[in-house]
């Protein structure tokens, strides 16, 4: 029995908008309206990505059957990273279904070439899983775009809506939130933190694009979660974007436009984690060549003078949070992005910036210990 991907009991969580097709439907993870001012390509395919997106509903049939088109990137020199489908039921991962499926595009990051390498649908089916019912999530890969194309369960099966009850939690990051780099879809920081928390993941981490727009405030306000995180500044040293003078205005403008839209609702801003090559030198920071990363050398002190480091931005976040908090926001709050990962952790960086599967899954037990239970900012 082929079910229906939207205006049914399937619900897609984390997608706010969809491209559509002849042969389905692909989730975006940024609503319709915000098309004309995502300021790049790059970007556009970031937001296509479907980190944190999963396809939920509540089923009695004993196998699921999803047929998906995946589109990943592959950067020149680094290994390709497997495309992974992971079947959650009633809160617990159960399968993970992960191989070379799909479309690849191949970017040369030094001289920007992109290439095309075809490849084929995933035809995914999951078995044994009862004939009870129960809530499924099918989470889609996080370093991919998804084309959803057919979802099947068994003749005669009841589907319904899940019913979401947990807190709602949003949170905004970089390329080290997308977590592109993790072993499967719900090993992403943001999505162990979440489960640890019992809270109800809503991803904005967009691989480098986490610059402080306001079409992504205006997004994540219009959700209205009850709690919302921000991990900002490593992609403003990575692209050098905002500078001594407009970085902590960029950040408190980000924060009014939540403010105006939840004035109570808790946010935790955190700074970015170690990256030893940009801690004491300004970006911005670029493709080694050799699958790592470099800063570019100093050039003219007048051309440098403003540029930030990951430890002048981490002064900055604190400064904005002290004042805003002492101009009376009690429900705003911050941590160090050293105490996610910090310097006992740089050596599990494999190209000096993001890092490993195994650091993700640290980092999303150091977030839960440090943002929820009691006396924390999420309580």
């Amino acid at each position: 029995m082929e079910l229906v991907l939207e205006g049914g009991p399937v619900e897609i969580v984390g997608a706010l908008d969809v491209d559509r097709s002849e042969a389905g439907i692909a989730p975006r993870r940024l609503p319709a309206w915000t098309r004309p001012q995502i300021p790049d390509l790059f970007m556009d395919f970031m937001v296509t990505l479907t980190s944190g997106v999963r396809v939920t509903f509540r089923t009695d049939s004993p196998w699921i059957e999803l047929d998906a088109m995946p589109t990943g990137f592959v950067i020149t020199g680094i290994p390709a990273q497997p495309v992974a489908f992971d079947l959650v039921v009633d809160e617990e991962r159960v399968a993970r279904a992960q191989g070379d499926y799909g479309t690849r595009l191949v970017i040369d990051l030094v001289t920007l070439d992109l290439q095309v390498q075809p490849g084929d649908p995933a035809e995914l089916r999951f078995e044994d899983l009862g004939s009870e019912m129960k809530s499924i999530e099918l989470w889609l890969p996080q370093n991919a775009a998804t084309e959803l194309r057919s979802l099947r369960v068994a003749d005669g099966s009841a589907v319904e809506p899940v019913l979401h009850t947990r807190r709602r939690w949003a949170h905004y990051g970089s390329s080290i939130s997308h977590c592109i780099e993790a072993h499967g879809p719900t090993e992403i920081w943001p999505a162990v933190a979440a489960r640890l928390g019992d809270v109800e993941l809503l991803q904005f981490g967009f691989a480098g694009q986490c610059h402080l727009d306001q079409f992504v405030a205006r997004s994540i306000a219009e959700q209205q979660p009850d709690l919302i995180s921000l991990k900002v500044g490593i992609n403003v040293v990575n692209a050098d974007s905002l500078k001594e003078r407009t970085f902590a205005p960029a950040l408190h403008g980000f924060l009014d436009t939540l403010r105006e839209a939840q004035p109570e609702t808790p946010i935790l801003v955190v700074s970015p984690i170690i990256c030893p090559l940009a801690e004491d030198h300004p970006g911005p920071t670029v493709p080694d060549g050799h699958g790592g990363f470099r800063v570019v050398p100093d050039g003219p002190p007048e051309l440098r003078a403003t540029s930030l480091t990951l430890q002048r931005i981490r002064s900055i976040v604190d400064a904005v949070v002290a004042g805003r908090r002492d101009r009376g926001d009690a429900n705003l709050f911050t941590f160090s992005g050293l105490e996610l990962f910090g310097e006992g952790d740089a050596p599990t960086l494999p190209d000096g910036l993001h890092p490993d599967g195994d650091g993700y899954l640290r980092i999303g037990e150091r977030f839960a210990a440090l943002a929820f239970g009691p006396g924390r900012p999420f309580g």
